[in-house]
């Protein structure tokens, strides 16, 4: 049956009949280069040298060789067969299909993606196409070394430019990192124009406070002075110096043989004799006379039991147990006992009995000798 097939092949040659789209494209299509594969298989092998193996070697290697080149070529020429052989039946069912309802075709993804560029732009190819456009990502991915640089981004807003993208992308970059700065900055900025605002409050206020206190401190020192001298000026209603008119000549603490003590005890007022002597404040008279170095002297006791003494006088006028007001006229300057010259000689004794400075005393009380 074979033989008699090919025989009615040779008899009856189909001379007349038109080309299929496949004959068509397998007489069209150009032997594929080498590829890469082929001259690595080549490579492989290596150089044979006739010292190395027998007659049989090299007809082993040479026709290990051949089997190589054919399989190669046997895969390269794979997929223009298989789209060729897709043509022609394409080609043929829409001849067979004339006057027919167009039906959709397509070709399978699986295939359609390893279609050539040149061989997808044949009109009937494309037809059997899918129209969906691929992804950014799929383009970018078969997209030349030029657009490496280029986002998915990019690509969407158009910039398929990678050194522009890149630049695009740097200037960003750079002005956000500027941005960032200078809101550091400025938020710094803000944040030493607060403390400084802070401290120079708290300064004002420390000062204000200080300048308050001040204020308070001088008010209530005055007031406190203003009392005093209201107290001091309601004393000397109740107190009064001893004599109007005379000289201070001999001070507590002055040191001098003239005194058994070795100092001064009393404030020794000079005036002439006869001067009055008036009482300092009220009290009860407890000695009158005759007092060896003191001459004539005269002891008032107060109401809070310290003494006053009146020395050297020249005449008394009150006796024990009586009663003296303040301004009361008790004796009389004179210069009896151990004296250089006519004065009163005042002391203060505290209720032990002990002398104190007349002066600090007489001023306490608002008087000022």
């Amino acid at each position: 049956m074979p033989a008699f097939h090919e025989s009615a092949r040779a008899e009856h040659p189909p001379t007349d009949a038109a080309p299929t789209a496949g004959a068509r494209l397998a007489a069209t299509a150009a032997p594929l280069p080498e590829t890469p594969s082929d001259v690595a298989a080549e490579t492989a092998w290596g150089e044979f040298s006739a010292d190395e193996g027998s007659a049989t070697s090299i007809s082993a290697l040479r026709g290990k060789h051949r089997v190589i080149k054919q399989r190669n070529a046997l895969a390269r020429s794979s997929t223009v067969l298989g789209v060729g052989v897709i043509a022609a039946v394409g080609a043929g069912g829409i001849a067979a299909a004339q006057g027919k309802a167009p039906v959709s075709i397509s070709m399978p993804d699986a295939i359609a993606e390893h279609i050539p560029q040149s061989v997808a732009s044949l009109p009937v190819v494309s037809s059997l196409l899918p129209d969906e456009k691929p992804a950014p990502a799929a383009v970018l991915a078969g997209a030349p070394l030029t657009t490496a640089g280029v986002t998915t981004a990019d690509f969407e807003r158009g910039d398929t430019d990678a050194g522009e993208a890149l630049r695009a992308r740097i200037l960003q970059q750079a002005s956000a990192q500027q941005q960032a700065a200078d809101d550091a900055q400025r938020a710094a900025a803000e944040q030493d124009a607060v403390r400084s605002a802070r401290a120079e409050a708290a300064k004002t206020q420390a000062a204000a406070e200080k300048k308050a206190d001040e204020a308070k401190q001088k008010a209530a020192a005055e007031a406190k002075k203003k009392a005093e001298a209201a107290r001091l000026a309601e004393l000397a209603k109740s107190y009064t110096l001893p004599v109007v008119s005379y000289t201070i000549t001999g001070q507590f603490g002055d040191p001098g043989p003239l005194w058994s003590s070795g100092y001064h005890t009393g404030l020794d007022f000079a005036a002439p004799t006869g001067t009055p002597i008036k009482a300092v404040h009220s009290g009860t008279v407890t000695s009158a006379g005759w007092a060896g170095s003191y001459g004539y002297r005269t002891v008032v006791k107060l109401d809070d039991g310290e003494e006053l003494w009146y020395c050297h006088q020249s005449s008394m006028l009150v006796s024990v147990g009586q009663k003296v007001s303040t301004g009361d006229v008790i004796g009389r300057v004179g210069a009896t006992g151990n004296v250089t010259g006519p004065h009163l000689h005042l002391e203060v004794r505290t209720t032990a009995g002990t002398a104190i400075d007349p002066r600090p005393w007489l001023e306490d009380h608002g008087l000022k000798p």
